[in-house]
């Protein structure tokens, strides 16, 4: 009896001791799991297939069951908060603290299939299949940021060019390619897109804006097919997170001013509208080179925009708003005056713009990853300008109907979009020389002077998304779309992310686009010059291939998080309308690119960002662009693009921001340019270099306090008061053969000093 006496005892020791450790580790919260449930917000429903991880671990991750419940085995590394992620719903990081079992509500994205991230997350996310840069509302803050053109003064990523030296006109460039190129969206929904594009970078107000997203190289097939360069989705103040009253007021040395009011209330419970008010003016003639002409044209707009949301509660959400703009511009020579020309060289530019849209999504109880969404947006664009004895009118009518599903296949590692999509585009412009030929008959005047062109365009897509919760996510779409003039147009897109470790993440990215080009609009610049537009018959639609992808890294640098990105972009065009003011100086010669010939863009950009102290942040990049097409049979670079670029900016918050101040630093490399009109030239392998222009640097500069609701900054734009000698060619005799505005490539004003105020109620 006594060994098994022994025996017994040795037991019940064992027994005690692995009750004790058992104990232990279930008190013990830096090594117990975690355990909890995560929640509609609304319905309280549990969200099975939910993905839960631990902030900067990418490989401790795991989903829900079908109850919505989770378990998560702590990290080795040392970490206390959770990010929580479901299709269909808005991210959410929670500090964990303790070992108590968790209840973690997610509301539903404000889009349809849209994730928004809130918060100072680092400016590349890590989340998105695509390559996307986000510029916050705070970024928005850095610079004056009148409107969407001077958005982008504090990023690398997208240039903002003058289009003229005369009528003011601005426009982005992505990839090397002009803004035509990338896709620019409000809300997700195309938008300012046509007609709109010479002016369109001044139809957004910069304090409507919440956030940027930059997405570079192929999106999604959701949003049509004309991207091609990449995305820009302009994110506008939301009825019901938006602040209850923002003014702002901006003046600066040049005698312009700006003033917005945004107001936002909620009417019930389920309703909130949001009502944006903007209008700028300058009224001053100035001429600080004293060529006898505006340095900026005198101009007047106003601009009105209401939003509506209503959310059910129970799945449904909609949301509608309403647009509309008037604006007047007035350029040219001091002396100028519309009414009474008196021989004067003038440009002038009217227009009116209505636009409405209509969101509707319906989301399934208890299947929160299911939903269907009907998207309608309408637009009437209709300006007239002159251009010197130049006539240039036009009246866009466009309308978009969209109707998409989303849903899984067995769980959300399989998610899929598929829809239906209409496009009806009615263009009519009208485009006089004020000179006729002699041998031309009325017909073939009305011929040349009028461009009509309706667009049809039915069209189905599909876009498949697998992503296993850990390092990988893949979304492969393609549409086919039916042009009733041009045939089927068929568009694969391809975008993969890979986590190479928990904060090395690879991109890459394909696909093709189409797109119908308007090659007087988009090419408005020209007209302020003698060159004659000479445009081929028949021009076909624009097809491209863009390839590329992006590594980047996030690390430590000086005890705070760093972000490094490289990418690299290959854009090669199968049809370009190319528009050629090399072959003939006096003409700009407008058609599809030769049969042989080769069009494309190489872009190739650096950056790396980091916090040295705290409060201090830098960051800086590198660029460089090859971007050539074929004209008359030579392979040349196309004009006014650098093909360096370097960029700098440094931000300083004191605590409670109560004092920043920011400095940002632009170079550019040597461009290359077109010949003046008056200038005797024929380009060939043969002839001597291209003129290129100088390289120069830009220099920026604000500084900002705030107080509880008020916020006064100020700021000088190009400090050294660089300016671009002689920006008008001829400006002596602007209805000569000599006459040229076009070829800008620096600031023509000089200095700008600026001062405004900022007022908020949350």
């Amino acid at each position: 009896m006594y060994p098994f006496s022994g025996l017994r005892q040795l037991a019940l020791a064992s027994f005690l001791l692995y009750a004790a450790t058992a104990s232990a580790q279930t008190t013990d919260p830096s090594v117990a799991p975690v355990r909890g449930q995560v929640l509609d917000a609304n319905s309280n429903a549990p969200l099975p297939g939910a993905v839960v991880r631990w902030l900067g671990a990418a490989t401790e991750a795991t989903t829900t069951d079908d109850k919505g419940t989770f378990s998560l085995v702590r990290p080795a590394r040392p970490t206390t908060q959770l990010i929580i992620s479901f299709l269909g719903y808005s991210p959410d990081t929670v500090q964990v603290s303790g070992n108590s079992y968790l209840r973690l509500p997610l509301r539903r994205a404000a889009e349809l299939g849209e994730v928004k991230v809130e918060g100072r997350a680092p400016s590349y996310s890590g989340l998105t299949p695509t390559n996307t840069q986000v510029i916050t509302s705070r970024d928005l803050t850095k610079s004056a940021c009148c409107n969407l053109a001077e958005s982008f003064e504090t990023n690398a990523s997208v240039e903002v060019s003058t289009t003229d030296a005369v009528s003011g006109a601005k426009q982005i460039q992505l990839l090397g390619l002009d803004g035509a190129y990338s896709l620019l969206t409000i809300d997700n929904l195309p938008a300012l897109r046509g007609l709109a594009t010479p002016y369109r970078l001044g139809y957004l107000a910069g304090p409507w804006i919440e956030s940027i997203d930059i997405i570079k190289g192929m999106g999604s097939v959701v949003n049509g097919y004309e991207s091609i360069s990449g995305q820009v989705n302009i994110r506008l103040k939301e009825p019901d997170t938006a602040e209850r009253l923002l003014f702002n007021a901006y003046g600066n040395d040049l005698g312009k001013f700006d003033l917005n009011l945004n107001l936002a209330t909620p009417i019930s419970e389920k309703v909130s509208t949001a009502l944006l008010l903007h209008s700028d003016h300058l009224g001053n003639r100035v001429d600080r080179n004293k060529d006898g002409f505006l340095d900026l044209p005198l101009a007047t707009q106003y601009n009105v925009f209401n939003k509506w949301k209503y959310k059910s509660g129970t799945g449904l959400v909609t949301e509608i708003g309403l647009g509309a703009l008037r604006e007047t511009r007035q350029g040219g020579q001091v002396a100028y005056r519309e009414e009474n020309p008196g021989g004067y060289y003038g440009t002038t530019q009217n227009t009116d713009r209505y636009n409405g849209y209509a969101k509707t999504s319906y989301t399934w109880p208890g299947r929160p990853y299911q939903s269907l969404g009907l998207l309608l947006t309408g637009t009437s664009h209709d300006f007239n300008s002159t251009y010197g004895l130049r006539t240039y009118n036009g009246n866009q009518q466009t309308g978009l109907a969209t109707l998409l599903f989303q849903s899984v296949i067995g769980t959300t590692a399989h998610t899929y979009r598929t829809g239906l999509s209409y496009l009806h585009d009615d263009y009519r412009e009208v485009y006089k020389t004020g000179f006729s030929y002699p041998t031309e008959t009325a017909a073939q005047r009305y011929a040349r002077e009028h461009r009509n062109r309706l667009e049809r365009v039915p069209g189905a897509f599909a876009e498949y998304t697998y992503q296993n919760a850990r390092n990988l996510t893949v979304v492969t779409g393609l549409r086919l779309d039916r042009h009733n003039l041009y045939g089927w147009f068929l568009t694969p897109r391809l975008n993969v992310k890979y986590d190479v470790a928990k904060n090395t993440v690879l991109r890459v990215a394909a696909g093709r686009g189409f797109r119908t080009a308007n090659p007087i609009a988009e090419n408005s610049g020209m007209l302020v010059s003698s060159r004659e537009f000479v445009i081929a018959p028949n021009l076909q639609p624009e097809k491209a291939w863009n390839m590329g992808g992006s590594f980047t890294q996030y690390f430590n640098a000086f005890g705070h998080p760093a972000t490094f990105i490289a990418d690299y972009y290959h854009t090669e065009f199968q049809n370009q309308v190319v528009a050629d003011p090399y072959t003939l100086a006096d003409r700009l010669i407008i058609s599809n690119l030769a049969p042989g010939g080769r069009s494309f863009s190489r872009s190739f950009q650096a950056e790396v960002q980091v916090e040295p102290v705290k409060g201090l942040q830098a960051k800086a990049a590198y660029k460089y662009l090859d971007v050539r097409t074929t004209y008359n049979g030579d392979l040349l670079p196309k004009p006014l693009t650098p093909k360096n670029r370097l960029f700098l900016n440094v931000a300083y918050a004191t605590a409670f921001d109560k004092w920043r101040a920011d400095f940002t630093v632009q170079g550019f490399g040597q461009r290359p340019l077109a010949h003046s009109p008056g200038e005797s030239h024929q380009h060939g392998t043969t002839t001597e270099p291209l003129p290129v222009a100088p390289r120069y640097a830009l220099l920026n500069t604000q500084l900002t306090r705030a107080f509880k609701r008020w916020d006064l900054y100020a700021g000088v734009e190009n400090l050294t008061n660089y300016r671009q000698p002689n920006p008008i060619a001829g400006a002596y005799a602007p209805f000569g053969p000599d006459f040229d505005a076009a070829m800008v490539w620096g600031p023509t004003y000089g200095r700008l000093t600026y001062l405004g105020v900022r007022f908020k109620l949350d």
